[in-house]
């Protein structure tokens, strides 16, 4: 009977140290896909904000159905898990447009800086609303990557602000929406469920305001959003599996790791080369995530 007790709890602790390597590799995924999509939102230009949000969702509800559809499961959603679901679409919705108008009105480095704030805001949600409680060498990685973060951004004296406040109010949006995320999964509610609810969610939203105000544009920026809500599509897919995997507290700090690929995007597409301060951003951020990624696969 011990030996088969003994067996269970080697066999539980190997699937827990697979949940959360799966959850790192598709938080760096999310990461990845979401720098992407800030590449081709800036390469559309001067397309009003609300209207590049309105092609982001509604391109990544598009992508989402298809895949919910092709995947043959259920599509039914429990009464139950309603409730995550909306707060999820609510929050998101939230943080979506307060982190674009935030970018309107701040300088892109004290946006994104304020916008990576949502790591910690995920962990300290999950608390109330998951009881998963992160403990010290959590809390030390998510500020280091944090502090690594800001050393990239080197806000300015305006980030304390009006606009900086919505900044921060996007920052803790997103990372309530992620806790929703896996509160969701927890309940069996399927990623592409999850994706699709909010994307089609945010879509009816900014219907309105696109119907009311909207601007022509030309093939070029209109390819461009069309990419950009594929590459948030795959973003959501991504960062909606990782937190069904693996909570918070083991990876959100691999998030940060969307700072380094726009970074590379920057210099590769519109010429930006970091500077001494940026540089050790990134290896305090690179460290930061080594050093989580560590203790996980350690502690299992």
């Amino acid at each position: 009977m011990s030996k088969n007790r003994t067996a269970g709890k080697k066999q539980e602790s190997i699937n827990g140290i697979k949940d959360k390597t799966k959850g790192i590799i598709f938080i760096l995924l999310a990461a990845f896909f979401f720098s992407t999509m800030s590449v081709f939102v800036r390469l559309s230009g001067d397309v009003p904000t609300m209207q590049k949000a309105f092609f982001r969702n509604i391109v990544a509800a598009v992508v989402a159905v298809i895949i919910l559809l092709r995947s043959g499961g259920p599509v039914t959603v429990r009464k139950k898990s309603l409730p995550a679901l909306f707060l999820r679409s609510a929050f998101g919705t939230v943080g979506i447009l307060a982190n674009f108008w935030a970018v309107d009105h701040l300088d892109i480095a004290d946006a994104n800086m304020l916008n990576k704030l949502s790591p910690f805001f995920a962990i300290l949600m999950s608390i109330f609303i998951l009881g998963e409680k992160p403990n010290r060498i959590e809390w030390i990685s998510v500020a280091f990557a944090f502090i690594g973060a800001a050393f990239v951004a080197k806000p300015s004296s305006g980030i304390i602000s009006l606009p900086a406040l919505v900044g921060i109010l996007g920052g803790f949006a997103a990372g309530t929406a992620y806790t929703y995320v896996r509160k969701a999964g927890l309940q069996g509610v399927r990623g592409p469920i999850v994706v699709a609810f909010f994307s089609t969610f945010s879509t009816l939203v900014l219907l309105p305001n696109l119907l009311m105000n909207f601007t022509p544009m030309s093939g070029r920026q209109f390819i461009l959003l069309i990419l950009a809500g594929c590459a948030a599509a795959g973003g959501q897919l991504s960062v909606t599996a990782a937190y069904q995997h693996a909570p918070a507290r083991d990876i959100s700090v691999f998030d940060y790791s969307q700072i380094i690929y726009a970074a590379f995007f920057g210099f590769l597409l519109f010429g930006e080369i970091p500077d001494v301060w940026s540089v050790i951003g990134y290896v305090i951020i690179i460290g930061t995530a080594f050093f989580k990624w560590y203790l996980v696969t350690r502690k299992g």
